[in-house]
């Protein structure tokens, strides 16, 4: 392949990439459209080149904007490249359906023949993994739901009383305890001999999860991702309770049921009468020991998403805590402000309440989220604050 087909090829692949980030469904049978609509038609004239990509690329009315600004991004105001790649099947094998750019340079102008397209994997979730809630559009939440319902369905397990059919002996005790009724039954096919052998496992279930979410003034930049947060785990996974607290505590489990989730938010967010007001920690969580304990259950995971900024009794809410700390498997803190660098637990919600607190996490992206689900995995008993 030419110089020049390698460098249109890049600047389609781009140019697929872009409209993607701007929330165009793409994958690499429109790239290699793209590839076939500049073949079929004069790729020197921009005016042909322009309709003919935006034939290949766009599939729905709302993309035509998108392809118009990604267009403008990529190409620029320059001439199109010289020719199409002479070998498509070639091109279509070399050029990723995602393309990333060289760090610290913008999209490069067709016209700069000595840019380099640097081909990586490339995702709309990678770019905003590390992204700050408070930082996301609206578009880039829908984005993030997808990644959130996944994440939803890592959830913490625990050994369980009953026993699963097992392929094969375990060496570990009580790993390959002899199924004695499987046994006997397969032995009937062969006139009573126990010629195949059958065993059973320990098996485990689903560990309860409890999850308490602020949504005081001071979290309101991350109030609505955790709300999509906890909306994704009582949606994916059965023994999930979900609280949100300002000044007082809601239960919000039943209005976060449902397959639709906008429709879920808004119910939970109009049960919630303090939405954005002040904060009492301390009064939410006794609230949750006494009057939701049977809820929550003995052994369950808590996970607290709050900032700390509490109005109320720092005595209060280190008793609450201990409280809360001793009834459970594992008691887990997300603060966002803990992603700052520079950040130290100094207000006297978050100094009364993290000697209690088995893992202090920043819960402020979706990479802080996925460390959460690590550990759930795990089992959290590891480690500490």
């Amino acid at each position: 392949m030419s110089e020049s087909g390698l460098r249109l090829s890049g600047r389609l692949a781009l140019l697929a990439a872009s409209m993607r980030a701007g929330g165009a469904r793409l994958g690499l049978g429109e790239l290699l459209a793209a590839h076939r609509a500049l073949a079929a038609v004069d790729p020197g004239d921009r005016g042909t080149a322009y309709h003919a990509l935006r034939a290949a690329l766009c599939s729905r009315r709302e993309d035509l904007p998108v392809f118009d600004a990604a267009f403008q991004s990529v190409l620029g105001s320059g001439a199109p490249a010289p020719g199409p790649p002479p070998g498509l099947d070639e091109a279509g094998a070399l050029a990723l359906p995602r393309m990333a750019i060289p760090s610290g340079e913008g999209p490069p102008s067709i016209t700069e023949p000595e840019s380099e397209v640097v081909p990586a994997a490339w995702s709309d979730v990678e770019l905003l993994r590390e992204k700050d809630f408070a930082d996301y559009t609206d578009e880039e939440r829908r984005v993030a739901l997808r990644a959130m319902k996944r994440l939803a369905q890592r959830g913490p397990r625990r050994p369980s009383r009953r026993t699963r059919p097992s392929r094969r002996r375990g060496s570990a005790p009580h790993a390959g305890r002899p199924d004695l009724r499987r046994t006997v039954r397969a032995s009937l096919r062969h006139g009573g001999e126990p010629v195949d052998r059958h065993w059973r496992e320990p098996g485990d279930r689903a560990r309860p999860l409890v999850l308490v979410c602020d949504v005081s003034g001071s979290m309101e930049p991350y109030a609505r991702m955790m709300l999509q947060y906890l909306q994704a785990c009582v949606a994916a996974r059965r023994r999930v309770e979900a609280f949100l607290f300002g000044t007082s505590l809601t239960r919000v489990t039943a209005e976060l049921r449902g397959r639709d989730p906008e429709r879920a938010l808004t119910r939970a967010a109009g049960a919630t009468g303090d939405w954005s007001g002040g904060t009492r920690i301390g009064d939410a969580l006794a609230a949750l020991n006494r009057e939701q304990g049977r809820r929550v259950g003995r052994g369950a995971i808590v996970v607290i998403l709050s900032d700390g900024w509490d109005r109320g009794d720092p005595a209060l809410l280190a008793d609450e805590m201990a409280r809360l700390s001793r009834s459970s498997h594992s008691l887990v803190w997300l603060n966002p402000l803990k992603a700052h660098p520079d950040y130290e637990p100094l207000t006297r919600g978050m100094r009364a309440a993290l000697p209690h607190v088995d893992h202090f996490l920043a819960g402020n992206s979706l990479a802080s989220l996925e460390e959460l689900a690590a550990l759930m995995e795990r089992g959290l008993k590891e480690g500490g604050p």
